[in-house]
């Protein structure tokens, strides 16, 4: 007898063998019962989460020879030719290979035929978003009004191929991916039945790679009894899928955490020898950093598909800070980005090992203890400890000062807070310190710099404005300048504007732009007086772009 692979020898025959799909098939089950089954059904979803198996089993519930229900039998002769695929009145066709729409009304010109063996007349059109536009017309109408001995179960994994005339003559479901711990599940139950020598691990290896497909998974599990000769072990599952061996990833992770440079690069070498996919291990990498922030973040809590030893996630996730690991959880995403770019891929995943070991957030927490190895010198030069902040020397009180505010912000320490000035002092010739001490900026800045100060009494301060600056005045700029020299003076302040003429106007902005020019005028004098350029003049007739000419001190 011919050997049946896996994926056929354990396809479900009724829906309570179905792994998964619990939403599509409470609603099968719901329909089935009450006996209110629509006339057409479209399941949709990737490659082997069980679209075309659903539709044969719904065909099943319609004609087994017990009744409709949605627990057909099994035992019946429509229950059997169902499941062996040659059950006269389930029409199952393939419309990758029948995409002309001759191959469609052919098909169709049964449909007013009774069935000849059940009790109804199932066409199963797989892959239907392959039919041409010719056909989906043709079948439009027998879609929406078949009749009452017909079905039809579409099924493709392309749905937005499918027209919206279609999709709204059918019911749809839409089928998921399966999660790998279902999988893995279903992996266990089948190698239990086969009786196969299994190590769990390479199941759940198998479980992942199929990315969500049991057929996929399935397909797998056949391939690796010949790759192991019958035994399902881990080594084997690694070398056939092409893996990272984990021990690998746990070990880098611990000269990380140990700032150990040069265990680290040994490693790499080690690992090198394996001819791995260095992408692979960057993804391996950030998911155990993942583990290892969970650890941290949410003691307790593993996740469902945990393959890690817990006890080296724990171990580590109390030697390193969370600050590392979401640094090194991001540089390793960050470093598969710039895998393709680097000379040689190894090249690539050292230089991202490294930016690990040079980096390391700013915060107040001791750093991780150092191993003793010849890495010490690399971390300390990657990171230097910081200067101590020198803090500048306070400028000197005035006579009279009121208070600070209480909500004032603090100044930068790098830069001195200038001196609160009284308000019987405000004038042109200290208007620039109180713009400064008031920590104006951006554009109220540089508005309050083309004013100058006319007069200050109780609360009302009254600003000559450049009538070169009429157009940057707003309502809200207005409100902005009179919170900030509120909270520098530490009582309400009003404002009032006069505007002045810009010729007689010494505002701050102006006289900075005087300054400008004149270091401009010194420049261009002092250019135009060099040896050298009056040299070019003379000999050649030169003349020097003079615009171009700028000062060489601010």
């Amino acid at each position: 007898m011919s050997y049946v692979v896996l994926a056929r020898k354990w396809r479900p025959h009724n829906f309570s063998e179905m792994a998964g799909q619990e939403h599509v098939l409470r609603a099968l089950r719901g329909a089935l019962d009450s006996g209110k089954v629509h006339h057409a059904f479209l399941f949709t979803g990737t490659r082997g989460v069980g679209k075309t198996t659903v539709a044969r089993i719904l065909a099943k519930s319609l004609n087994c020879e017990r009744g409709v229900s949605a627990t057909p039998c099994g035992e019946c002769a429509a229950c059997r030719e169902i499941d062996e695929g040659r059950f006269v009145d389930l029409i199952e066709v393939d419309a990758a290979s029948r995409t002309k729409v001759d191959d469609t009304r052919e098909l169709l010109d049964n449909v007013q035929y009774a069935p000849t063996r059940g009790r109804y007349k199932v066409y199963l059109i797989d892959e239907v978003h392959m039919l041409s536009g010719h056909s989906f017309n043709a079948l439009l109408k027998t879609l929406e009004e078949p009749p009452p001995h017909v079905k039809f179960l579409l099924a493709t994994t392309d749905p937005q191929k499918l027209p919206v005339t279609v999709l709204s003559r059918c019911l749809q479901f839409s089928l998921k991916r399966l999660p790998s711990t279902l999988i893995a599940e279903r992996l266990r139950f089948i190698a239990d039945a086969e009786k196969m020598a299994y190590d769990p691990t390479a199941l759940a290896l198998l479980a992942r790679a199929a990315d969500g497909s049991m057929r996929d998974a399935l397909s797998l599990l056949d391939q690796l009894v010949a790759f192991g000769g019958g035994a399902l072990q881990e080594a084997d599952a690694r070398a056939m899928l092409g893996t990272i061996d984990r021990g690998h990833v746990l070990r880098m992770v611990d000269a990380l955490a140990r700032q150990d440079g040069a265990g680290l690069l040994t490693e790499v070498q080690q690992f090198d020898r394996d001819a791995p996919d260095y992408d692979r291990a960057l993804v391996e990498l950030a998911s155990f950093l993942q583990r290892v922030a969970i650890a941290q973040t949410v003691p307790g809590v593993a996740p469902e598909d945990e393959d890690f030893d817990v006890q080296e996630v724990a171990r580590l996730a109390a030697l390193l800070s969370p600050q590392d690991v979401q640094l090194y959880y991001q540089i390793a995403i960050g470093g598969r980005r710039d895998l393709s770019m680097a000379p040689e891929p190894r090249l690539g995943f050292e230089m991202t090992l490294l930016r690990m070991l040079a980096f390391r957030p700013e915060t107040g927490e001791p750093a991780a203890v150092p191993s003793a190895h010849a890495a010490a010198p690399v971390r300390a030069a990657a990171r230097p400890a910081a200067a101590p902040r020198t803090a500048p020397a306070p400028a000197p009180a005035p006579s009279v000062a009121p208070p600070p505010a209480a909500g004032a912000e603090a100044a930068p320490a790098a830069t001195p807070t200038p001196a609160v000035v009284a308000p019987a002092r405000v004038d042109a010739s200290n208007w620039t310190a109180v713009v400064e001490g008031a920590q104006l900026t951006g554009m109220v800045r540089q508005f309050a710099l083309n004013c100058v100060p006319a007069g200050f009494e109780g609360a009302l301060l009254t600003l000559h404005l450049d009538a070169a600056a009429t157009d940057r005045r707003t309502r809200q700029i207005e409100e902005r300048l009179s919170q900030g020299l509120s909270r520098y003076f530490g009582r309400e302040i009003r404002l009032a504007f006069e505007t002045a003429g810009s010729a007689t106007l010494a505002t701050p902005a102006r006289q900075r732009t005087q300054a400008d020019q004149d270091r401009q005028a010194v420049a261009v004098a002092a250019f135009e007086q060099d040896p050298a350029v009056r040299g070019l003049r003379d000999r050649f007739g030169a003349e020097p772009d003079l615009a171009s000419v700028k000062p060489t001190t601010p």
